[in-house]
C-alpha cells in the first residue's frame, strides 16, 4: 500500500514538473530593464505612443517581451523578440469599430450574443502583416465563446472563453 502511495506521489510530482516546464514564465519588469532594441522598435512603430508597462516571458528557451502602451486612444500590447523584431500587436477595439464583415459574421453565428471584448490582432509572417480579430461573445445562459476571425469575416477558431480575469488594462 505504501508503495502505491509513493508511486502515485512520484507520478503527480513528475506531472507537475512537466506541466510547469511547458508553461511560459512571465514576469513584469521595469521599463529600464527592457532591451533598447525592443523600446526603439515600439517607438518607431508608435511614435506618439505612451509605454505603460512591460513583461518578459521565457518559454521553450526563448525570451520575448510584451510592451503595453496607449496610442491614439487605443490600448495595445506589442510582443517582440529581444532584437526588436515585432511578433504580434493586439489592439483593443470597441464592438462598433469592428469591420463590417467581422461584425456580420459574429451576428450571423451568435444572433442573440453580445460582444464582451474585441481585439484586432496583427501578426507578422515572412515580413508581411496579417490581420485577424478575436471577439468574446456572451449569450444569456451560456458560457462566453472566444471567436477568432479573419479580416474578411471568416471564422477561423471558436472555443469557450475561460478568461474570467477581466484584464482590461
Amino acid at each position: 500500500m505504501r508503495f502505491a502511495a509513493a508511486a502515485g506521489a512520484c507520478v503527480l510530482l513528475g506531472l507537475a514538473a512537466f506541466s510547469t516546464g511547458a508553461c511560459a514564465d512571465e514576469e513584469k519588469i521595469p521599463l529600464k530593464d527592457v532591451p533598447k532594441a525592443v523600446l526603439d522598435a515600439v517607438k518607431a512603430r508608435f511614435p506618439k505612443g505612451e509605454i505603460k508597462s512591460a513583461e518578459k516571458e521565457d518559454e521553450d528557451g526563448k525570451t520575448t517581451y510584451e510592451v503595453a502602451l496607449k496610442d491614439d486612444g487605443h490600448t495595445l500590447d506589442v510582443a517582440l523578440k529581444a532584437d526588436g523584431t515585432i511578433l504580434e500587436i493586439e489592439k483593443k477595439v470597441a464592438a462598433k469599430d469592428l469591420p463590417k464583415a467581422v461584425a456580420a459574421a459574429v451576428e450571423a453565428k451568435y444572433p442573440k450574443g453580445t460582444v464582451k471584448k474585441a481585439e484586432e490582432i496583427v501578426t507578422f509572417k515572412k515580413g508581411k502583416e496579417q490581420k485577424s480579430f478575436e471577439v468574446v461573445v456572451t449569450e444569456t445562459g451560456k458560457k462566453s465563446v472566444e471567436v477568432k476571425l479573419s479580416a474578411d469575416g471568416k471564422i477561423l477558431k471558436q472555443e469557450e472563453d475561460d478568461d474570467d480575469d477581466e484584464d482590461d488594462d
